[in-house]
């Protein structure tokens, strides 16, 4: 055990935890000010409910012993033999809680993500339930195969910090969602404009600064690597912020905080997968990409009609998946990409985003349905209109 990597590990667990409240601020600020509360606890309370729940059963569900390569034993249920020193430990150089709590939190954001697709027209006893039961049946085996030894593991699909994990689950369950949950009430006739840009850019420094312990600490030690991945997470969302408002500028006419604070985070996402495995220049140039695709993937939506409220698919499910197969082409450090010749992990790369959008995409149909028959999800026409905020919990985020 070294006490240089658990101390370096605890702080960015911190920095991840302190990412989900940035994306609250995030999402808060786009929606309308009747809808600003009831957003930010979609995001918020996945601090209380994920937490309890990767503790009792989650987390030896992703890092259990290995069933068929599909999902882990129970052999850490109630965190048993999770303890302070490294025993059982995936990362051997960490106490086994330090590992738990760090891999907690990534587990805490992702389902929050997802709440930007439904925004402002779903029931919060059905989000809490839907949430509860995508984190055990979507996101847990999804952890597994990548991260616990299950079968993309063993196939050498290369994930560094969640990529499939985290952004390609959220986008396919966000895409699934908006399109069961239906448009929200006025969607195409009325102008929804975000009411608080500046939240949302607050929101944004906050994911861009936590995103540090997001990628650099999935190193999972204080050394050389966890430098390099910090550094192209930089450069990388650097480079998107940039090529998100100069193609806004060069298709809309103006470049916008909006856009850059989306470019922002489409960077995060895109680097994501590929952090620990591309060189700063090469991230560089992924991060430019990323930024002129999910700007894409934002028109591509208008054009197609879906209401995904706050861009979870363009930006998380697109980002994602473009940020996985430029890993397969760019990834030098650790690995062989399609640059070195190596052209089996593009196609490695490939197979995993398949079967990430089709098993998240699927199971999230399932999960949503059964919920929606008998909890119930869709806010009525009413309570949409008086707003989320009064009709889920009876507040109002400002008092005029």
């Amino acid at each position: 055990m070294n006490f240089v990597d658990n101390a370096f590990i605890l702080i960015c667990a911190a920095l991840v935890m302190f990412m989900t409240p940035g994306l609250a601020l995030f999402y808060g600020g786009l929606v309308r000010s009747k809808n600003v509360l009831a957003t930010i606890m979609q995001s918020f309370i996945m601090l209380g409910l994920v937490s309890v729940l990767w503790a009792v059963v989650g987390y030896t569900l992703a890092f259990g012993t290995d069933i068929g390569g599909l999902i882990g034993g129970l052999d850490f249920a109630f965190l048993d033999g999770v303890g302070m020193d490294n025993a059982g430990s995936p990362a051997e150089n960490l106490p086994h809680l330090t590992f738990m709590i760090f891999q907690c939190m990534f587990a805490v954001i992702t389902p929050a993500l997802i709440s930007g697709a439904f925004a402002e027209r779903m029931k919060f006893p059905g989000f809490l339930v839907f949430s509860a039961l995508w984190l055990l049946l979507v996101y847990a085996p999804m952890c597994h195969w990548v991260w616990g030894g299950g079968w993309l593991d063993e196939m050498g699909a290369l994930d560094f910090a969640g990529g499939a994990v985290v952004h390609m689950s959220s986008g396919a369950a966000a895409l699934c969602c908006a399109i069961l949950i239906g448009k929200r009430k006025g969607h195409g006739s009325q102008a929804f404009i975000p009411h608080n840009l500046p939240m949302t850019i607050l929101g944004a420094g906050i994911l861009w600064f936590g995103w540090f312990g997001f990628n650099a600490g999935s190193a999972l030690a204080a050394d050389g690597l966890a430098a390099s991945a910090f550094v192209a997470t930089h450069l990388a969302t650097a480079a998107a912020a940039m090529s998100w408002i100069v193609a806004e500028w060069v298709h809309g006419g103006k470049p916008t905080t909006l856009g850059a604070a989306s470019g922002a985070v489409a960077g995060l996402v895109a680097i994501t997968p590929a952090a620990g495995f591309v060189s700063p220049m090469a991230a560089l140039v992924l991060g430019l990409g990323a930024g002129v695709i999910c700007y894409g993937g934002i028109i591509l939506k208008n054009k197609l009609g879906y209401d995904d409220a706050l861009d979870v698919v363009g930006i998380h499910g697109l980002g994602g998946t473009y940020g996985a197969l430029a890993t397969g082409v760019l990834a030098t450090i650790g690995a062989e990409g399609l640059l070195l010749g190596n052209g089996h992990q593009l196609w490695v790369q490939f197979v995993s985003v398949v079967a990430t959008w089709a098993f998240c995409f699927a199971m999230t149909f399932v999960i949503f349905k059964v919920v929606d028959a008998t909890v119930g999800l869709k806010a009525d026409d009413a309570a949409q209109d008086k707003g989320m905020d009064i009709a889920e919990h009876s507040e109002t985020g400002y008092q005029w």
